[in-house]
């Protein structure tokens, strides 16, 4: 649809005319919104989607007035608030009036809650904080104004909550007290930048369902930036599909799903993993845009009908590769694994409380084989992949590798065995070191293992698996922090095949990741399964993910297996209310293959 201007509308809150917002780097300057135009209704929810660098975020930043100084300028447009009045060039617009409007007419929640709480003030202050900064009242009417906010916003126990402090209580939890605090004062617009996106689907799905309902009791406008067109579907009336800076197509949710328009959007909804079918590989970007001999990037003529028909799988074929696996030889076996944590210690150091993270756990995985795991934050995965590796101390149980018991393993063979299992993390930026080229990255588990015989053809071997991974030979000198996430989970793969493992766990690698870019990364993950001969353990809490990567899946729940089998039987036909309650939380982005 491109940027066509907004119609003037009485029942308009706020309008964005021709929006233009740059950003001052070293040797360049980058427009990040390039003269986007649209209006938010009275009790409207507007949805702003598109991947990192899109500009979603940096609008919402504008529309705030809260671009970082000197280097972000808003160098053109207008944006007018209620009645009308010029938000930009609004007369006596001091920094304290701008406060002052900020919370009681606009509020926003912001990505990681974490950041955006102050660790060293409780939760109850911060909040009680923000209401009487816009409100003349004493503490003790604003702490109860405060709990009232708590309970609204159905936190367990909002007394202890009050005094607590944001390291102690979940990050769901965090994300309602940001949600508190945003409509302490009832504001007129409340802009939420991708609140869910690190939570588990679960709680994604309450903090949605609660934001809805908080929309309608308080009578608010809403603006919902996300990456995702699945959570779109579940929050939004109206959506705008932002790329490169641009609104690239906007109408009705329902007109969006039923009938995309421009490539970038029908990119967006094909690249989920489906519910309800099983693709060879996910459909990406590329299948709908590419480059001109101009550089210029122009749409393919490719419905997403085409796209999705071309690597659909007929029913059964992901039966057909199981049964090939079973014959295949046991790689990793787990016995009545148990891994215990001491939360409470008595005055003589002797635990009072003990917490069983991993409880009881059996398992096996075979050559070639996916084993996806998945459960909520909390229920054991990570604790059981480090526990696999020999990173953390086990209780009880055994854990075997090629039928040997690695517990039982000499110094030695345990770094042998650490070199045919690798792990690839969830956040790639913090796994690699920012001081280390990438390159050197690659090569020094190589050196610590006495692979390869010089130095030259260590690098020689790195740059092939920077190309497997789909990068180039020229990156090898560059730094983590000149690649996006997604090149740096590619860089996090490539050294976790510096030494030609045949195991690795990937624990929530692509939990970050845009969906685009999480669809490449996967098809990437599965193609090197084939191309190496590798099996996988894939942790995530996202089921819709861990079905496509997997031959069979494992649930966990508070440290137990809740129950393990073929992947698409526990999707289509789960066992306990844990596993349905997990699958009924996917974000549906849902199409239909005939009228689409």
């Amino acid at each position: 649809m491109g940027n066509a201007k907004y119609g003037e509308s009485d029942n308009s809150l706020l309008k964005v005319l021709d929006l233009e917002t740059t950003f001052q780097l070293t040797d360049e300057v980058v427009k990040a919104v390039d003269g986007i135009s649209f209006e938010l209704k009275h009790g409207e929810a507007l949805g702003i989607v598109g991947e990192s660098g899109s500009g979603k975020s940096v609008t919402s930043l504008s529309i705030m007035r809260l671009l970082p100084k000197p280097y972000g300028v808003i160098r053109a447009g207008s944006i007018r608030f209620k009645h009308g009045h010029e938000w930009l060039t609004l007369s006596g617009m001091t920094m304290k009036r701008i406060r002052k409007i900020r919370g009681a007419s606009i509020a926003m929640i912001f990505q990681e809650p974490m950041s955006s709480l102050n660790p060293v003030l409780t939760c109850g202050h911060q909040v009680t904080e923000a209401v009487r900064l816009h409100q003349n009242l004493n503490k003790k009417d604003a702490d109860e104004i405060t709990l009232d906010l708590f309970r609204k916003v159905k936190l367990p126990d909002p007394e202890r909550i009050f005094t607590a402090y944001p390291h102690q209580i979940s990050g769901g939890q965090k994300q309602r007290v940001m949600i508190a605090m945003a409509i302490s004062c009832n504001p007129d617009i409340l802009i939420a930048d991708e609140p869910t996106t690190a939570l588990d689907v679960t709680v994604q799905q309450t903090i949605l369902d609660l934001m809805r309902d908080l929309q309608h009791e308080y009578k608010m406008s809403l603006i919902f930036i996300t990456h995702d067109l699945g959570v779109i579907s579940n929050v939004a009336d109206r959506v705008l599909v932002m790329y490169q800076g641009k609104i690239v197509e906007q109408g009705d949710v329902e007109r969006i799903f039923k009938h995309p328009k421009h490539p970038y959007t029908k990119g967006l909804m094909a690249c989920r993993p489906p519910l309800h079918y099983r693709y060879s590989r996910l459909p990406v970007i590329n299948d709908f845009m590419e480059t001109d001999a101009s550089g210029k990037l122009i749409g393919k003529a490719n419905s997403i009908k085409d796209v999705v028909n071309a690597v659909l799988l007929p029913e059964d074929a992901w039966r057909k590769r199981y049964e090939s696996i079973k014959s295949a030889p046991v790689l990793l076996e787990v016995k009545s694994l148990r891994v215990s944590f001491s939360s409470k210690k008595s005055w003589f150091g002797k635990d009072k409380q003990v917490l069983n993270a991993v409880d009881g756990v059996s398992f096996s995985v075979r050559e070639g084989e996916t084993l996806g795991l998945v459960g909520e934050s909390g229920c054991g995965k990570t604790t059981l992949a480090r526990a696999l590796l020999q990173l953390i101390q086990i209780q009880q149980g055994s854990i075997l590798y090629r039928n040997r018991e690695i517990q039982l393993m000499s110094s030695s063979e345990l770094k042998a065995f650490r070199r045919k299992v690798q792990i690839i993390f969830q956040d790639p930026y913090s796994s690699l070191n920012p001081r280390m080229m990438i390159g050197d990255a690659i090569t020094e588990p190589m050196k610590v293992h006495k692979l390869w015989e010089n130095k030259h053809q260590r690098k020689e071997k790195a740059i092939d698996l920077l190309e497997s991974v789909g990068l180039s030979a020229d990156q090898f000198q560059r730094y983590p922090h000149e690649f996006s996430g997604g090149q740096r989970q590619r860089i996090c793969i490539a050294r976790a095949l510096a030494l030609n493992p045949e195991f690795i766990i990937c624990d929530e690698s692509v939990s970050a990741l845009d969906v685009s870019v999480q669809a490449t990364v996967l098809n990437l993950l599965m193609d090197l399964r084939e191309r190496f001969h590798l099996s996988y353990i894939f942790i995530s809490h996202d089921l819709s993910v861990v079905r496509f990567m997997s031959d069979r899946i494992m649930v966990m729940n508070q440290g137990k297996i809740e129950e393990i089998g073929l992947a698409d039987d526990i999707y289509n036909h789960p066992s306990t209310v844990y596993t349905k309650r997990l699958i009924d939380s996917i974000p549906v982005c849902e199409f239909d293959l005939d009228k689409i």
